[in-house]
């Protein structure tokens, strides 16, 4: 299997996966808002001088750069900490889309948990085993930073130790 991630890079877990999959020289890709705009970036270039493999939708509205993930995925993998998926409205609609829009198969992993990188492993490898593509692109999302400090460096390790359990 092929891995390539895909990410808004919104800060917080979108930004851990985009910097995991650099980190391991996996490809990555993702749509983000026009102008590359994020939270920590909130001017044009914005994320796209430091991941410029993402590529802008058409709206500033972080909505669209999240349905579009979701639907140019074959899963999406939400990583949270307690109660975040209640707190976090991006990360909540990034499931309903996945679960009612595109119907997409979607793991939400609570890293408070000790939610194993095994699992995760597992569940991903199945899903690629049922699909003939010839590369598994895996949406990644969750809170970002300032919904949950902290979240960034819990993702990070999470996905850095899942990627080379996939390699």
């Amino acid at each position: 299997m092929r891995l390539v991630i895909r990410s808004g890079g919104q800060s917080g877990a979108d930004r851990a996966a985009l910097d995991a999959a650099i980190a391991l020289d996996i490809e990555y890709t993702g749509w983000c808002p026009h102008g590359g705009i994020a939270e920590d970036h909130p001017s044009p270039p914005g994320l796209l001088a430091r991941y410029p493999r993402l590529v802008e939708t058409p709206s500033t509205e972080p909505e669209q750069r999240t349905a579009w993930n979701v639907r140019d995925s074959h899963a999406t993998l939400a990583l949270v900490r307690g109660n975040s998926l209640e707190i976090s409205r991006g990360t909540a609609f990034t499931v309903r889309c996945a679960e009612l829009i595109f119907l997409r198969p979607y793991r939400v992993v609570d890293l408070d948990e000790g939610s194993s990188a095994e699992t995760t492993r597992n569940w991903l490898l199945r899903l690629a085993d049922n699909d003939d593509a010839t590369q598994f692109v895996l949406n990644v999302a969750g809170p970002r930073e300032s919904e949950l400090p902290g979240i960034y460096e819990r993702s990070l390790t999470f996905l850095s130790h899942l990627f080379r359990e996939l390699m």
